[in-house]
C-alpha cells in the first residue's frame, strides 16, 4: 500500500511527526502549482484506490470526478452533508465519516483506520468483493 499526500503548504511540517514506519509520499513544490490549480490533483485522483480528506476543495473535487472519497466531518458538518448518515446525494463515490462526538478526531480516524485495514487485508488476498 502506497499513502501519496496532495497537501500543499499549510500542514506539510505535521507529516515529519509519523512514526519512521508510516511513509508518505510528496508530491513537490510544483504539485498543482501555476494558473491550472487542482488539473494535477485531478489527474493523481484519477489514478488513486481512495481519496481520504476532511471537508475541503480536495474532497469535492474527488467527488466530482467520482473517485472513492472517504470524508471526516465535524459533529455538526457544513449543510452539504446533511446531519446524518455515511452517504451523500452529490457524491454517490463518497463515504462519509462524522464524529459521533465534538472535537473528537480520535474516534474518526480510528473507524477510517480500521476500515482501510479491513480493505487493504481483503486486497492482499485478492478478494474483490
Amino acid at each position: 500500500m502506497r499513502l501519496i499526500s496532495l497537501q500543499k503548504h499549510h500542514g506539510l511540517d505535521q507529516l515529519s511527526d509519523l512514526t519512521a514506519e508510516m511513509t508518505i509520499e510528496l508530491l513537490g513544490n510544483e504539485f498543482d502549482a501555476g494558473h491550472d490549480t487542482f488539473l494535477d490533483s485531478a489527474a493523481i485522483m484519477m489514478n488513486l484506490d481512495l481519496f481520504i480528506s476532511s471537508d475541503t476543495a480536495m474532497a469535492h473535487l474527488a467527488g466530482a470526478l467520482g473517485r472513492p472519497v472517504w470524508i471526516a466531518l465535524k459533529r455538526v458538518p457544513d449543510w452539504r452533508w446533511m446531519r446524518e448518515g455515511e452517504d451523500t446525494p452529490w457524491y454517490p463515490t463518497a463515504r462519509l465519516f462524522r464524529q459521533s462526538k465534538a472535537g473528537d478526531w480520535g474516534e474518526v480516524f480510528s473507524r477510517m483506520t480500521f476500515e482501510l485495514a479491513q480493505i487493504a487485508y481483503l486486497k492482499r488476498r485478492g478478494d474483490t468483493s
